[in-house]
């Protein structure tokens, strides 16, 4: 029987473990620190067992040591116990469900067991004891305690003393967890909501007090009150006029009421104002937050800024007023003219006839510019606005343009610095061409006429990099961002009265060709420098257009290339059949479909002979698809048409088309006609080359050759050319080449025609008071002298003696 005195001792032992647990306990519920309670939980459980070291090895997620807390050792010990490896032993205290004598636990180990240290700088000799820390089965640390005082062995109590402490470390460790994901989670919620581009605001539902504000909504409210006034307060003083016009203090009522009882409101334009007259106008989300009583405690109300939407409808708005002026100008003075030459009271002499025509032609071409630079800018914004890009040479671009550009009256020099091994790029040639004429254009606007504008053009790796730039009145730098875009914040004035699409359009051609377009400038009268580039060409011949083909009925490709091909475009399926099926008995290989933007790929793809259209198509009519498929290929354009009225007749020849057939029609017709247009128009590859003296014009590989040497053409120089040769020794007048060459309804300004002709004859040398190849018959047209062959190029027969001429 145990007697007085060690009973005391053992009730004082007890008391002293009640006491330590019960400390650690409030450790547990006071202190949120992890690693204070942690370590008053690692020294309660050494003092109370008598050890002399302590140590807790916390795991993390995939069982790897996260963190080591110590008890009773010196600095040295610390530093000695880094180099240790406990991994071994911890993997083997994961499989115990309490705690274990160190000794007993080696000498219960396999023979083929890793060597380890336990993580306590002494011998394995010594009394240790281990336990593991588990939640819900999962080994979460690991405690461990050594070297009990006087040598002594761990007694049963001091193992359930480490088992309980075990318990309340796990308990610890995964309310620290917890409590760090909590405070993650709060984190990120609270990143999000003040780094949000909506403005949040929390009021508190009672006072009308603000309890959270994000950064945007301090943002938005910014504008409405001084540097030296809280946010807070301001909150306080606002009031906001809602859509039905009531208003709402938030310093006179409180929000929930303002809200009347909890009501939700949903996207609803306000108007936030202060008390001295300032407001903004915003897009207002309210949601009331409930108590499990149903009663609101708070309302959460979200703010979007409208100010740059209704900058975008004032521009809007402005770019409106700019296009109903710019069409209703030429507009007045076409009715002026017209009401002038149709008034009986009025005598007019020839010439005053003469221009008020010129007026009528001058404003509609103007009308008709606009009315197609919109279209392409819906186009764009619609995502369909088409290219067809094909290798092109950059010189041939840049000349064609200054061709536009000059043949337009502009008085600027320009000056054209070009790499010399320029490799070819990947583009539609007409878009291209008016994206460099819309930037000469736009340069030569805010620019003086006695200073050059600059085009230079160099290889940037995959890439052909081009720059217009001019001396003139330059671009301050806030308006560069917005420099191209439709609705242009530059200032009306520097527009000029303008519509301000030409640089919108050269961003969506550019980009349209995997480019991209920027402008810099070092400030107002440092002048402007816009740049683009384009892909090279990595392949010489010719590429597909970008826009995909959808699948159509074709012939084989055997038999595309052993019979004539006939391109046929109309969205009637059975007059598509019906056609197909007189071409393919006739012989010839027809390519149908019924899309008339396949057409245009089909015209690059399989380079047909002959094309065959309808005249009407669903947003678009024949008559412009023609216009288009003629810059792709000269090929003769028959219409199937079923309207038989003279004036489509009259309009589709005049156009260009070399026949029309009225729907319906007998297939032994169709083929007729067809062989008939090809007689009229050989195809390139029939032509003979046309040579006179020196000049040689090869119609199958498009090389003019002069004395032996190539001479470069622009495009349009090229048609005028070989417009000119086809029908050498023939006066071809001015109408019949504007309709041929230009496309144009045979009556404009003769001005670009005069200066291609007279580049054309700076190309080759020829004087034009003594020409030797192109001559001019005042007042009507120009002619070729006749080729030195026996037969020229039309397969006329001709003599170059003879003087007798025809006009065409």
């Amino acid at each position: 029987m145990k007697g007085a005195d060690e009973l005391s001792r053992e009730n004082g032992a007890l008391q002293g473990r009640l006491s330590r647990l019960s400390e650690a306990n409030l450790l547990v519920k006071e202190i949120l620190d992890f690693e204070t309670v942690l370590q008053g939980v690692l020294d309660s459980a050494r003092a109370l067992t008598g050890s002399s070291y302590g140590v807790i090895l916390v795991l993390d997620s995939s069982g790897q040591v996260q963190d080591c807390l110590r008890s009773g050792m010196t600095a040295d010990e610390n530093l000695q116990l880094k180099e240790l490896h406990a991994r071994p032993i911890v993997e083997r205290l994961s499989k115990s469900s309490g705690p274990v004598r160190l000794r007993e636990f080696y000498s219960s180990s396999s023979q083929g067991m890793p060597k380890f240290s336990i993580p306590i700088p002494s011998s394995l000799g010594i009394p240790s004891l281990a336990a593991p820390v588990l939640h819900k089965d999962e080994l979460v640390a690991s405690f461990f305690l050594a070297d009990k005082e006087e040598g002594k062995e761990f007694t049963p109590e001091d193992e359930e003393t480490l088992g309980m402490f075990a318990s309340l470390a796990a308990l610890v460790i995964v309310n620290a967890r917890r409590h760090q994901n909590d405070q993650r989670a709060r984190a990120d919620l609270e990143a999000l909501v003040h780094t949000a581009p909506v403005g949040v605001l929390v009021f508190d539902a009672t006072t009308g007090a603000a309890m959270s504000v994000n950064r945007e909504a301090r943002r938005i409210t910014g504008g409405l009150h001084a540097s030296d006034r809280k946010v807070d307060r301001l909150l306080g003083e606002l009031i906001m006029r809602r859509a039905d016009g009531r208003e709402v203090s938030l310093a006179e009522f409180p929000l929930a009421q303002a809200l009347q009882g909890g009501e939700s409101v949903r996207t609803e334009e306000a108007a936030m104002q202060t008390p001295d007259g300032r407001s903004l106008t915003v897009l207002v989300n309210a949601t009331p937050i409930r108590s499990e009583e149903a009663e609101v405690e708070s309302v959460v109300v979200t703010l979007q800024d409208l100010t740059s939407l209704e900058e975008l409808e004032r521009l809007r708005a402005e770019f409106l007023a700019v296009v109903s002026h710019e069409l209703r100008t030429p507009l007045t003075s076409v009715k002026g003219s017209i009401t002038t030459l149709l008034d009986p009271s009025t005598s007019l002499n020839p010439v005053e006839t003469l221009q008020f025509h010129q007026i009528i032609d001058a404003q509609t071409d103007r009308m008709r510019e606009l009315i197609a630079d919109l279209l392409d800018v819906a186009r764009i914004e619609s995502g369909t606005l088409s290219v067809y890009p094909k290798p092109t040479e950059v010189v041939v671009l840049v000349d064609e343009a200054n061709n536009v550009f000059q043949s337009g009256g502009a008085k600027h020099t320009l000056l054209i610095d070009l790499d010399p091994d320029l490799p070819r790029i990947t583009a539609d040639r007409l878009r291209m061409i008016q994206v460099l004429s819309n930037l000469l254009s736009n340069a030569a606007k805010h620019s003086p006429e006695t200073l050059p504008i600059r085009v230079s053009a160099s290889r940037e790796g995959s890439l052909v990099v081009i720059s217009v730039s001019d001396k003139g009145k330059g671009i301050p730098a806030a308006s560069l961002p917005h420099l191209f875009r439709k609705f242009s914040r530059i200032k009306a004035e520097d527009q000029e009265s303008e519509t301000g699409l030409g640089l919108a359009i050269c961003k969506g051609i550019v980009e349209a060709h995997g480019g991209r377009i920027w402008a810099e400038s070092n400030g107002s009268g440092l002048g402007t420098t816009i740049t683009f580039t384009v892909p090279t060409a990595e392949q010489d011949e010719e590429v597909s257009p970008t826009r995909p083909i959808q699948r159509s009925a074709r012939s084989s490709p055997q038999e595309l290339k052993d019979r004539r091909r006939i391109l046929v475009v109309d969205d009637d399926l059975l007059a598509l059949r019906h056609v197909r099926g007189a071409l393919s008995k006739a012989g010839y290989a027809p390519i149908v479909t019924g899309d008339p933007e396949e057409a245009l790929a089909l015209m690059y793809e399989k380079k047909p002979h002959l094309a065959l259209l309808d005249l009407m198509f669903p947003g678009t009519d024949g008559i412009e698809l023609m216009k288009e498929i003629l810059e792709i290929g000269a090929v003769p354009v028959i219409f199937l048409s079923a309207y038989a009225q003279d004036q489509f007749i009259a309009q589709a020849i005049d156009m260009g088309a070399a026949d029309y057939v009225v729907k319906p029609f007998s297939p032994t017709e169709l083929t007729a006609r067809i062989r008939g247009a090809l007689r009229k128009r050989a195809g390139p590859d029939q032509l003979e080359p046309f040579v006179l003296g020196e000049l040689v014009i090869d119609y199958f590989t498009r090389q003019v050759i002069l004395a032996g040497e190539r001479v470069r053409l622009t495009a349009i120089e090229y048609r005028m050319l070989v417009e000119l040769s086809r029908n050498s020794g023939q006066v071809l007048t001015y109408e019949y080449l504007l309709r041929k060459v230009w496309d144009m309804d045979g009556y404009g300004d003769l001005r670009p025609m005069r200066t291609v002709v007279s580049t054309l004859r700076r190309r080759l040398g020829d004087d034009s008071d003594n020409p030797i190849y192109i001559f001019t018959e005042p007042r009507v047209g120009y002619r070729m002298a006749k080729a030195d062959s026996a037969r020229n190029g039309n397969g006329r027969t001709s003599c170059n003696h003879c003087q007798h001429l025809t006009y065409i």
